[in-house]
């Protein structure tokens, strides 16, 4: 007798992801899980008499969206801070009046917070320094993080507050700007995200973090998101236990794979944690590592990065690499080539995140190595600009090598890195798709993929990213009822109206959590 379900979407467009049945018209939902697919007809032998019948009138439904790299906490970071994000905010004059409003009513002495700010977009084309935030809250200590969060700006107030002097050395992987003429720090640092820790910029007070995280939790239901990998460097137990709260408190629905750092992962090991522990709504992922250039030498340097690799990798666990210019990304390939070599294993999944400059040397090492791509479309929509004006001629064609790495055979999933840019998967989709900047300049339209791809690496792509393709991200009989209502169907409508398409419903687990 076959199974009665609790509702059926019919009169549908559906996009499974899956190659067996690639388009159905009906899909039946019974305890969170797909009991059915087909034809609207289908759907008589699912119809009990408490089955709900939600009729789509040919709008499309797709399977929930899985962002396969952003930060959390940061993106809720954000959402408490002032927003000096463009293009609400085009100027550091603008920034200045923000924080000294905030200034008024913020008590002496406590810090005050803001992000999102791109120098790039601001009239005078340079960070802020100590200097202008000083201007504007010369009583408080002020922290500005950059739209990447990878820099922000303290106040003079601030860097007393974390010890910052013209004699403080640049910590390892860390950069204090200073001026040329008196060696005095402007206020810019980058990669110091961890010498600022808790004691000196406190978090969020608990009520203050609730609020934030309840935002979020709306935002990215309204995007279709139902699961996310939090790709922060430094997630360890205590991050665990701030996921674990807000998931079982309900205020953070979408489903969570939380990377761990190296740190973490020994700390996690001791615990007697296992990899990829947990359940279909909350778990650990793999181990995130960070490689930059920022002192002007690789950081870590390669001996350490093969050892840090090679002890996840025989733990178990998947490894992260943060990689984003073409030397970074070639000493992430020689990692994980290092570790295979000494210890085998065919079905790693190990990730390049970003991945962002990969000159043709290098696709053919990562397609040998099995080493999947996270990338982030977007960035071509939103920092397209940036790249023309910024980035070396002879560099611009390794950017954001979407369609090469589909051709090669790459695995590709997609993802945003929010907050660092929205976290809108369809804007994603448009931008693989159509490689054009905000100002509507083509980006490498030969990198360019086809809409049903670009959608495979936003649901499917990150459901196989985290070793989850066996319970979501496809529409098929088994899964989870993770879904997705669209006002249109990214494969049929022109290019240039991917991003105007609308999330309608966003069902996570056979439940409607968002309607629009």
């Amino acid at each position: 007798m076959t199974e009665k379900a609790d509702f059926i979407l019919f009169n549908a467009t559906v996009l499974t992801m899956e190659p067996e049945v690639p388009r159905a018209q009906m899909v039946a939902v019974r305890s969170g899980r797909i009991i059915g697919l087909g034809r609207n007809e289908d759907r008589d032998g699912f119809q009990g008499s408490g089955t709900r019948l939600i009729d789509c009138e040919g709008k499309t439904v797709v399977p929930g969206f899985h962002d396969a790299h952003m930060h959390l906490f940061a993106l809720v970071s954000n959402l408490i801070s002032l927003d000096c994000s463009p293009p609400g905010v085009s100027s550091i004059v603008q920034i200045q009046r923000m924080i000294a409003r905030k200034a008024v009513d913020t008590p002496r002495g406590k810090w005050i917070k803001a992000a999102g700010y791109n120098e790039f977009y601001l009239e005078e084309k340079r960070h802020p320094t100590r200097w202008d935030l000083d201007k504007a809250a010369p009583a408080h200590p002020v922290k500005i993080a950059h739209r990447t969060r990878h820099a922000c700006v303290l106040n003079s107030r601030g860097l007393a507050m974390a010890r910052i002097t013209a004699e403080t050395p640049d910590p390892p992987g860390g950069l204090i700007q200073r001026d040329v003429e008196t060696g005095e720090p402007t206020g810019l640092l980058f990669g110091m995200n961890p010498y600022l820790s808790e004691a000196v910029v406190p978090p969020p007070e608990d009520e203050e973090l609730d609020e934030g995280i309840a935002k979020a939790n709306e935002l990215l239901l309204s995007a279709g998101i139902t699961s996310l990998q939090d790709a922060t460097s430094h997630n360890g137990p205590a991050q665990y236990e701030r996921f674990r709260r807000a998931k079982e408190s309900g205020r953070l629905r979408s489903r969570v794979k939380m990377m761990v750092g190296f740190g973490g992962l020994r700390r996690f090991a001791g615990q007697g944690f296992k990899p990829r522990q947990g359940d279909e709504d909350f778990s650990l992922g793999a181990m995130k590592l960070m490689i930059d250039e920022v002192s002007g030498r690789l950081n870590p340097p390669q001996s350490d990065l093969n050892a840090m690799v090679l002890e996840a990798h025989r733990e178990g666990f998947q490894v992260a690499i943060h990689a984003i210019e073409a030397n970074t990304v070639e000493a992430a390939i020689t990692a994980i080539e290092y570790v295979l070599e000494r210890s085998p294993k065919t079905d790693h999944r190990h990730r390049i995140e970003h991945c962002s400059e990969c000159p043709a040397r290098l696709l053919e090492r990562l397609k040998k190595s099995g080493i999947m791509v996270v990338t982030q479309p977007a960035f071509i929509y939103f920092s397209g600009e940036r790249y023309f004006s910024m980035v070396e001629p002879e560099r611009l064609p390794w950017l954001y090598r979407i369609g090469s790495w589909q051709r090669a055979g790459i695995r590709v999933a997609a993802s945003s890195d929010a907050p660092v840019t929205s976290f809108n998967p369809l804007v994603g989709v448009y931008a693989a798709v159509a490689r054009r900047a905000q100002t509507g300049q083509e980006f490498l339209p030969e990198e360019a993929v086809s809409p049903d791809q670009a959608l495979w690496m936003y649901t499917m792509g990150g459901a196989y990213a985290s070793f989850e393709e066996s319970i979501k991200g496809g529409i098929a009989i088994g899964k989870l009822a993770d879904l997705v209502v669209l006002s249109a169907d990214p494969t049929r409508v022109p290019p240039e109206e991917i991003k105007e398409i609308r999330v309608e419903k966003t069902i996570l687990g056979g439940e409607i959590v968002w309607e629009g």
